[in-house]
């Protein structure tokens, strides 16, 4: 099994074009950059999947060598794309994956129900190419030997689907292959039993890592945002739940632009290494043999 890390930072990336706080400024002064949330994964090296489909899609993609067609063709290794939620900066870049022969898409009822009528883009991009919207509900066998679980996390709503019904709004995945596994959880509102189920036994899992504290938007920028009212487990809360999993590779991803540990020399990454967990990095490649 082989998985890049395409995106790590949360809507909006970092830096945000239109943010001029301390951390972005100096995002932008440094050279530190980071794309939003994207995940590839295959069983076998040669099927792959996308993990949400980030604004920043094409250059990822660009950026990636497992992903581009074979010379000479328009045949690329993509076979479909999971999404964790129906948030904006997990799904439009659908929209770049509107020349693709076909598009398999796999989510919850939920979110399939929210982008054919709150934000309809799957009968947006089926004027451009097949589109499938499969469900996800239980454990899905998908190409190239991968298997594919579900356990729903949160029932936050996108913004722009308040009015609509349901609750598995956001999901964690288990992926397994060859007889190692990889979670992927970029939001995550609190450590329940049933995520203590998805993880058990786990090789890899890499964590919604939005937020450092909980009041970290109240310090950053004087909102009374709590990270948990917005569906984000904090870093500092998640830490000691992870040193209950010393066998487990754990890595943070999802990164707000106020979050400190985005910055690859923030003090705040001894707390986080002391625990035994990392900082995903952009195009970080993740092989589970």
């Amino acid at each position: 099994m082989r998985a890049r890390i395409l995106g790590t930072a949360a809507g909006g990336g970092l830096p945000q074009w239109n943010c001029g706080c301390r951390s972005c400024s100096r995002a932008a002064e440094l050279g530190v950059a980071r794309s939003q949330d994207c995940l590839a994964i295959s069983g076998d090296g040669t099927s792959w999947y996308l993990v949400n489909a980030s604004p920043d899609l094409r250059t990822q993609l660009l950026a990636s060598p497992e992903l581009r067609p074979a010379p000479g063709t328009r045949r690329t290794p993509l076979e479909g794309v999971l999404l964790t939620s129906a948030e904006l900066d997990h799904t439009l870049g659908l929209l770049t994956l509107r020349e693709a022969a076909r598009l398999p898409i796999y989510a919850t009822a939920t979110v399939h129900r929210a982008l054919r009528q709150a934000f309809p883009i799957a009968d947006v991009i089926g004027n451009y190419t097949e589109v499938r919207q499969e469900v996800i509900a239980d454990r899905r066998l998908l190409a190239g030997g991968l298997a594919v679980e579900a356990v729903g996390v949160s029932d936050k709503r996108p913004r722009y689907a308040r009015e609509l019904p349901g609750t598995d709004w956001a999901v964690a995945y288990r992926f397994t292959g060859s007889g190692r596994s990889l979670v992927y959880a970029p939001c995550l509102p609190a450590w329940n039993d049933a995520f203590e189920r998805i993880i058990d036994g786990a090789d890899v899992v890499l964590l919604d890592g939005t937020f450092h504290t909980e009041d970290e938007l109240t310090h950053a920028s004087g909102s009374d945002r709590p990270a948990r009212s917005m569906g984000h487990l904090p870093i500092r809360a998640a830490l000691p739940e992870i040193a209950r999993h010393p066998a487990t590779r754990f890595l943070f991803t999802h990164l707000n632009n106020t979050n400190p540990l985005a910055h690859p020399d923030a003090p705040e990454l001894a707390d986080v290494h002391g625990a035994g967990a990392e900082i995903a990095a952009e195009g970080q490649v993740l092989v589970l043999d």
